[in-house]
């Protein structure tokens, strides 16, 4: 009795537009791409959308999915990353109800793996070397680690792809192979525990940076900052001194009088545009903390700017 073909459509059927293919094809390319974001009532049985002997790189933005393999389990949180291998028995998957989820999947079939990076098998994390060897067909996935700046800019990367139609598969190709290079390759010997451990701690400062960066406007509290990075608030204060030699609100406070400079300098904003464009809701703060700063008041800085005329 022949097999009808794996269909991933039906298992995003109750989220509408929340599933988006972005490019390319698991059968015929080896590769694909898919953008979600969508909220729902109840828990979604995420794994109804995994493709049977494929390695899955998950790249987790906002949301929390959990995954089962056995009696193993683990959990995305945002801002975190995880790969998993869909094999026997079945993993199990749920994506929390009453919460936005919003992620990007890169789905790899086995044959593209192999012809990728056979010669570079023994470079590779176990759960991608059995794939490419053929070695082991058990349901598994990685650890769950924070996802770092620079992970993260090749997410938003996907979403304004800037080649013309026919050159479109080169470059997704070229992003799928860069999302692998990140993190499917570990050293031979494997990594000892107290250099990943120093890697996954200036991951998480990095992260943050990013994040108080984006976000500082309206920053977010200690603990959603812990939460967004993927380690308590009390382990990142201290991660974060003992990685920029600043605590996090002192370095949050230059970021945001450095950008306020930035806009005075320019003339794009005069004193009080600039204080609220950067997250001071006091004039008198931002101007007596500008003024420790740079040495003078920010209606000063520079002189006749053309804003300020």
């Amino acid at each position: 009795m022949r097999t009808l073909p794996f269909a991933e459509a039906p298992a995003w059927h109750s989220i509408g537009d929340g599933w988006r293919p972005l490019f390319g094809s698991f059968e015929d390319l080896g590769f694909s791409f898919e953008f979600h974001d969508f909220s729902t009532f109840g828990a979604l049985d995420w794994s109804r959308s995994f493709h049977p002997g494929g390695v899955e790189l998950c790249l987790n933005l906002d949301g929390i999915g959990t995954l089962q393999a056995q009696d193993a389990t683990v959990e995305l949180q945002p801002g975190t990353t995880c790969f998993y291998y869909h094999g026997t028995p079945p993993l199990a998957a749920r994506r929390l109800a009453g919460i936005r989820h919003r992620f990007v999947t890169v789905e790899f079939s086995s044959r593209y793996l192999t012809t990728e990076f056979r010669e570079k098998a023994d470079f590779l994390h176990p759960l991608v070397k059995s794939s490419v060897l053929g070695t082991s067909t058990t349901s598994r996935f990685s650890s769950v680690e924070p996802m770092t700046s620079s992970i993260l800019s090749l997410v938003e990367s996907l979403q304004h792809c800037p080649v013309f139609a026919q050159a479109r598969e080169i470059w997704f190709r070229s992003k799928a192979l860069e999302f692998a290079s990140h993190l499917f390759f570990r050293p031979a010997e494997g990594e000892l525990f107290c250099t990943r451990t120093q890697r996954v701690g200036r991951e998480r400062v990095e992260r943050a940076k990013a994040i108080l960066r984006e976000r500082m406007q309206e920053a977010p509290s200690l603990e959603e900052l812990g939460r967004l990075v993927g380690c308590s608030p009390f382990y990142l204060s201290r991660l974060f001194s003992q990685g920029t030699g600043t605590t996090i609100q002192q370095y949050l406070r230059r970021i945001r009088l450095e950008k306020a400079a930035e806009l005075l300098r320019t003339g794009k904003c005069n004193v009080t545009e600039a204080a609220m464009e950067v997250g001071y809701s006091s004039l008198s703060h931002f101007s007596t903390a500008f003024r420790e700063m740079f040495g003078c008041c920010p209606g000063l800085y520079p002189l006749k700017t053309p804003a300020q005329s």
